[in-house]
């Protein structure tokens, strides 16, 4: 038999529980401060012997899986930072029929988890959120008809890619040699597009022909 103090200890574990959820700071965070950014490169590489760079006039969107090509006003944003950051690294920028050295992608990647939570597991190993004691029915089993629930959560990021196009025609390949990734809540904002972009690349030191 489950006393009544193991329900109040049962039930003072759980109103904790839930009231550290509403203290939690990182649940307070502004759209800004949520935001990571993640920069990677090819230690290999000089980018000082870089010169030129082209950039795609459109935007890929790759959601679950699934690409295509857009191109709004935010991604139009994002794409002019990107420029304006190269530029002020000290590459010029041609148009990709005058064989650049570099070549860039902006793409917005969306991702979809969907999963299943139990709650009759959750009621097994805590013995649910009564005792059938207390209520004057010993021996009766707790049973819910709602013992699963599905979710689904979906996630945004931004990609910028540097692609190595001087040796490409010869080595049948293109290089990723610098990558800033962009993840959080807010990001495909033009409004804050430039700032984003400036986030990746001044933590790029390296990233310069100057």
């Amino acid at each position: 038999m489950k006393s009544k103090s193991v329900l109040w200890v049962t039930i003072l574990a759980l109103g904790a529980m839930f009231t550290g959820c509403t203290k939690d700071p990182v649940a307070n965070l502004t759209a800004e401060e949520s935001r990571i950014y993640i920069t990677d490169h090819d230690s290999t590489v000089n980018f000082s012997t870089f010169r030129t760079f082209s950039i795609s006039d459109s935007v890929a969107v790759i959601n679950d899986g699934r690409a295509t090509k857009e191109i709004t006003a935010t991604d139009q944003a994002f794409i002019n930072a990107v420029k304006a950051e190269m530029q002020a690294k000290g590459f010029a920028m041609v148009s990709k029929g005058a064989n650049p050295d570099l070549g860039i992608n902006v793409s917005r990647i969306y991702n979809t988890s969907t999963g299943i939570v139990s709650y009759r597991n959750y009621y097994d190993m805590y013995g649910g959120f009564y005792d059938p004691y207390y209520w004057g029915y010993g021996g009766y089993g707790y049973y819910s008809p709602y013992s699963y629930a599905t979710y689904s959560i979906r996630e945004g990021a931004l990609s910028i890619d540097l692609l190595n196009l001087k040796n490409a025609a010869t080595s049948n390949r293109i290089n990723v040699i610098w990558t800033g990734l962009i993840r959080g809540s807010g990001i495909f904002n033009s409004s804050t597009a430039a700032d984003q972009v400036k986030m990746l690349f001044n933590q790029s030191a390296y990233l310069k022909n100057q």
